[in-house]
């Protein structure tokens, strides 16, 4: 069965959905591996350009999925805005958590 990880909330309002399986555009394209290299990233509420070049829709960089966006960069993004406060992250992608997390 694919499990969804909740959606990642950064300290500062940044959020993102942060995806990995069979079904996504990942890599391994696997559900349940042991290592994500690359990750699906989805509907980020704000543009952010360390992720752009993996955009499907460069256009509309909040109403769009970024495919195969390797974890050291989506690993910067999350420090970048400062950790996360809430949601999850599958294995691979730094568990970068800030104080008042909520899983």
């Amino acid at each position: 069965m694919m499990h969804r990880y909740k959606r990642v909330v950064c300290k500062d309002g940044f959020s993102v959905s942060i995806q990995a399986s069979e079904t996504n555009y990942s890599d391994p394209r696997e559900t349940h591996a042991e290592r994500y290299t690359a990750v699906e990233l989805g509907f980020p509420s704000h543009r952010e350009e360390l992720i752009l070049e993996w955009a499907e829709d460069a256009d509309r960089p909040t109403e769009t999925v970024y495919g195969y966006v390797p974890v050291t960069t989506v690993n910067l993004v999350i420090a970048k805005h400062g950790g996360i406060i809430a949601g999850e992250t599958p294995p691979g992608v730094v568990p970068l958590y800030c104080e008042g997390y909520e899983k």
